[in-house]
């Protein structure tokens, strides 16, 4: 009875161990491999720094088709620091946001958004 209990216990954890690597691999594949990439322009009115374990900065995007009209917004989320430093540096002014999209990451520890900004530079 010890042998079949010990036995159980090890595809067990083997099934455990298999199933934990499968999600990191599926994770990383997820965060490293781009859906689609394109770029946004408008004006920040909101970006923070914020997350429980991994802090990320968060954003929106007002963007205007036409003067008078209600903005539609995008939101996004930035992992780099200097991307982050580069679009505080230009808030109040019209930007362009080159983003990333990266659909079906499991968790939002690394972005509230699937869109991730790789990119801004001011919009003419």
């Amino acid at each position: 009875m010890a042998i079949n209990a010990a036995r159980i216990l090890r595809w067990v954890i083997m099934v455990v161990i298999v199933a934990a690597l499968l999600l990191v691999i599926y994770t990383w594949a997820t965060l490293h491999w781009s859906y689609s990439s394109g770029e946004r322009a408008g004006y920040v009115q909101k970006f923070s720094h914020k997350g429980w374990i991994f802090k990320t900065w968060e954003g929106e995007l007002a963007m205007v088709s036409m003067p008078g009209t209600n903005p539609e917004k995008f939101y996004f989320s930035v992992r780099d620091d200097s991307i982050a430093a580069a679009i505080n540096q230009t808030l109040g002014q019209r930007v362009a946001l080159h983003y990333d999209q990266h659909v079906g990451i499991p968790v939002d520890w690394f972005g509230e958004t699937e869109y991730f900004v790789v990119g801004v530079r001011l919009a003419e």
